[in-house]
């Protein structure tokens, strides 16, 4: 066959257009396909037959950036000052716990990503190809350009190709958004067209609905279509999202605060207090350390995970921990129709004939006429129901039943075209046997349903009669049609006045958001030949009456639609349907009034983007129908333009831009493409609008939560640095009440359960009543910081060092007296030491009390609803009993057993801080009901 290594992979990429013979020639193959020896040279040269990531993982990158987190280095140097004054346990200590903390995030952050991975394992591998002149499944990603594929029904296509031989219908939905089969067929050759639209070419990524044929592949992995756009689509960048950039600039603004009080207060220890240079550093690592809330990234970071395993169960698979919080800004959901607001399942609502208009298999579906309905025949006429009714709906039934590609398998089940199986049902249940078999042996003539023409129709021979049956779209089958039938079987002219009432029927359908056919029908000659041609076939019709399909909400849309009102979330429909049927189901579910503002696809095409700026500025009721993907994108740039959080849905290949240019990208995992799933960060596995809803709310939630136990961790900050403050503006007199590693022990070991218990929290009331947050808001805001650090703070550190200096001062201590080792007071000092820690524990038991509510008071919400934080405060209080009364732990920090007395003393202390803050809010809700504070100052 005089194939090469280098077939393929020639100067210029062979053109698919051109004669078969042609491309045959230059892709070096037949219609015989290719060896398997030539298919592994090419397969060296070509690649495999798959989509790749841009630049794939960079692990070490990814852990890297968590050991060099501005909080990471103010602990490397915590670290380094301690390693350089010769304090290498608490050195070494500080380097386990920032190993700890960025070990535990990316382990978070690769767990997510390794739950989306997992969705692959349920797309189809194989492909059936021509190799050594026989047939043979092999691997879809082996295929190389040359290879001979074999379609069926219900194949996937695994690459672009050209068909060589038969026809197929294929589901382009994937990658035009146009949810109607198109027929492919190696007869009909199109040249100089859009690839997309030429008629004898295939692609990857899309579906074999019905058929049989023989393709040769011209183009695999990244060459081909669904390649072009995955990579066109990888060029739109991700964007930090709102949660990342504040805990950025939080992370910064602990590093500035704690080199400034650094800066500020080391020379007033080394030269105002005439500290030594040793206890100076001891002073600079306990500033630092006390600065750094070390839980705070390990605690963001499990609160975030249990979030994506939560919205994992509800049915969407987030793809990255920070969209989590992104989806509870969101401000504006961009939904498409099909699949997501309804069920995608369409089936036929009710028929309507001259003779009236009748429900179909207990539909549900109310008429669209009156009881005093006249039929189109004119007055006089029988109602459906009647002999002569029931003979119009049995000739309706009759011939979508024939004109239909739709088949019964063993098990009754019906298989095919959604829109032809909804159809073939209901032919079923108006009367007519299903029986394909029959419908193959009868018919004579198939001319394929064509997306532009609109219309499908088959010539089927009947009783000795040969019968042209058609169906399609009413403005395409009804100017084909010159009579209309009657009741009785007769026909009439379809006259001006009766051609109205038809559209009006139509219209009246659309309106209710049904997808409407036309049905027609057309007896030929005896003895002539059949028309070859299907201009010749689709002419001088009769027309027997429209068929009503309607894909229903799914139930739980009209609910999520009203939770989205209530948040002040604004839903914009943008789809590609009918815009009546669009405005329709939009109507049902609530998205709209009665009075939307539709905008088509050409319309929006000719917007200026200032025109759509000022479109989507304003809060009207919109519905952006037959809408192209590229549409999506730009109504997602306008959108953010105007700060709005973006959520937008999407399936196809040519959404992936939008998806990615989207604040969130949310895909269908159901009817999704790959790409869309790749280019999303969310992935509903149910494809329900429910969903996204579902996940505002979690993420609304998580956003209040994380909110809660920064205020609880910040808290500690004030009783963290106050004993180094205490320690240097005493020039050393007062020895240190905090040592360092007890400072460790308390911030790693025995704040981080009640700070994840937080991040467990539940929604507080009128949650999804409050308007969405603006993308610039600060998660940190004064009236936080001046809650936990002059407030909450100042009460903990105020109670701890009491007890410090209560202890002391019982024991004889007097302002400078030693406490080393050795000394008398020693064990006094140590003891002292230890109820500081014990005092800042029980401190830290009622700030996180408080800290449980920003608004409402804690009996609200109810004192022992949280059952996590109870037992997270039950292993803290055993925890600190094992660091104060373990020997092993007594030498590493420092610590020495307390009397009973001294244990009692701590135990008022969070009541103290709870009871504390409970009366602020308290205060502040009289105010805010009295008009003097704004409710925001309730969230401090």
């Amino acid at each position: 066959m005089g194939e090469t290594a280098e077939t393929g992979r020639t100067g210029t990429a062979p053109d698919p257009e051109e004669r078969v013979e042609l491309l045959l020639r230059d892709l070096r193959t037949s219609r015989s396909g290719l060896s398997s020896r030539e298919a592994e040279r090419r397969l060296l040269h070509n690649g495999p037959n798959e989509l790749r990531r841009r630049g794939g993982r960079h692990r070490p990158k990814e852990l890297a950036r968590q050991v060099t987190h501005p909080l990471a280095l103010l602990l490397w140097a915590a670290a380094v000052l301690a390693w350089v004054a010769g304090i290498v346990t608490v050195a070494v200590a500080i380097v386990v716990v920032i190993v700890l903390n960025a070990g535990f995030a990316f382990a978070q952050e690769s767990q997510a990503e390794r739950a989306v991975e997992a969705l692959a394992a349920y797309l189809p591998h194989r492909a059936k190809v021509v190799r050594d002149g026989r047939e043979e499944e092999v691997e879809a990603t082996r295929l190389v350009p040359g290879d001979v594929l074999v379609l069926e029904e219900g194949d996937r296509v695994s690459a672009d190709a050209r068909l060589i031989d038969g026809g197929v219908e294929v589901d382009l939905s994937s990658l035009t958004g146009e949810s109607v089969p198109a027929h492919r067929s190696a007869s009909l050759v199109d040249a100089g067209v859009p690839l997309l639209q030429a008629r004898d070419l295939v692609f990857s990524g899309t579906t074999c609905t019905g058929g049989e044929a023989r393709t040769v592949v011209f183009a695999t992995g990244m060459r081909t279509e669904l390649g072009r756009i995955a990579a066109l689509s990888e060029r739109v960048g991700r964007e930090e999202s709102p949660l990342e950039a504040q805990v950025r600039k939080v992370a910064w603004l602990i590093a500035l605060i704690a080199v400034a009080i650094g800066a500020a207060f080391t020379p007033v220890a080394v030269f105002a207090a005439g500290l030594s240079l040793d206890q100076a550093v001891v002073f600079a690592v306990a500033l630092l350390v006390g600065n750094v809330p070390e839980g705070l990234l390990p605690v963001i970071t499990l609160s975030l995970a249990i979030g994506v395993r939560g919205l994992a169960r509800r049915g969407a698979v987030v793809k990255r921990l920070s969209a989590v919080e992104t989806l509870g800004s969101t401000t504006v959901i961009c939904t498409d129709k099909t699949g997501t607001l309804t069920e995608n399942r369409m089936r036929v609502a009710s028929v309507w004939t001259g003779a009236g208009e009748q429900p179909v298999g207990g539909a549900g579906e109310q008429p669209v006429g009156g009881a005093g309905e006249q039929p189109v025949g004119g007055a006089g006429e029988q109602p459906v129901g009647g002999a002569t009714g029931d003979a119009a709906v049995r000739a309706l039934a009759a011939t979508v039943a024939a004109c239909n590609n739709a088949r019964a398998d063993p098990g009754g089940d019906v298989l095919g075209d959604p829109t032809e199986v909804a159809l073939l049902e209901a032919a079923g249940a108006l009367g007519e046997p299903l029986d394909p078999a029959l419908r193959e042996r009868q018919r004579r003539r198939h001319f394929h349903f064509d997306p532009v023409l609109k219309l499908m129709s088959t010539l089927d021979e009947r009783d000795g009669t040969v019968q042209v049956h058609s169906k399609g779209a009413p403005e395409a089958l009804l100017p084909l049609c010159t009579t209309v039938a009657e009741p009785d079987g007769g026909t009439v002219p379809l006259t001006p006045e009766r051609l109205r009432r038809v559209e009006e029927r139509v219209d009246a359908y659309a309106r209710q958001g049904m997808r409407v056919l036309a049905v027609a029908r057309r007896d030929l000659e005896p003895g002539r030949p059949l028309p070859d041609r299907r201009e010749e076939a689709e002419r001088g019709l009769t027309l027997l009456g429209l068929t009503a399909m309607i894909d229903p909400p799914r139930p739980q849309v009209a609910d999520a639609v009203a939770h989205c009102r209530a948040a002040g979330i604004r839903i914009i429909v943008v789809t590609g349907d009918h815009p009546l049927t669009a405005a329709a189901i939009a109507r049902q579910v609530g998205i709209t009034g009665d009075h939307p503002t539709v905008v088509n696809g050409e319309d929006l095409d000719a917007m200026s983007e200032d025109d759509l700026d000022a479109l989507l500025r304003g809060r009207r009721e919109l519905i952006f129908s037959r809408s192209s993907p590229e549409a999506k994108l730009r109504i997602a740039d306008a959108l953010r333009a105007e700060g709005h959080v973006v959520a937008m849905t999407g399936d196809g290949v040519n959404d992936a831009p939008a998806l990615r240019r989207a604040d969130i990208g949310v895909a269908m995992g159901r009817s999704g493409t790959d790409v869309a799933r790749e280019a999303s960060t969310v992935i509903l596995t149910d494809d329900n609008f429910a969903t996204i809803v579902a996940a505002v709310r979690a993420g609304r939630r998580g956003y209040d939560n994380i909110r809660k136990f920064i205020c609880y961790i910040f808290a500690h900050s004030t009783p963290e640095i106050t004993p180094a403050v205490v320690f240097a503006l005493s020039g050393g007199a007062v020895p240190l009440p905090l040592t360092v590693l007890q400072l460790l022990a308390f911030d790693v070991g025995t704040e981080t359960l009640p700070a994840l218990a937080l991040g467990r929290e539940p929604a507080e009331p009128g949650l999804m009543a409050r308007p969405p947050r603006k993308r610039t808001e600060n998660i940190i805001r004064v009236p936080m910081l001046l809650r936990a650090w002059l407030f909450l703070g100042v009460i903990c550190a105020a109670l701890a060092m009491s007890g410090f200096f209560l202890v002391l001062l019982r024991a004889g201590w007097h302002p400078g007296d030693p406490t080393g080792p050795g000394e008398p007071l020693h064990h006094a000092y140590r003891q002292a030491t230890t109820m500081t820690f014990l005092g800042m524990i029980t401190g830290q038991i009622g700030t996180a009390f408080a800290a449980r509510t920003e608004r409402a008071s804690l009996r609200s919400i109810g004192f022992f609803s949280n059952r996590l934080l109870l037992w997270g405060i039950a292993f803290e209080l055993a925890l600190a009993a094992l660091f104060i009364y373990a020997p092993p732990f007594q030498d590493l920090l420092g610590t020495a057993a307390l009397t009973p007395a001294m244990v009692a003393l701590t135990v008022p202390f969070p009541f103290v801080v709870w009871g504390a803050d409970e009366i602020r809010r308290l205060l502040l809700r009289r105010r805010a009901a009295d008009g003097r504070t704004p409710p925001e100052g309730l969230a401090a």
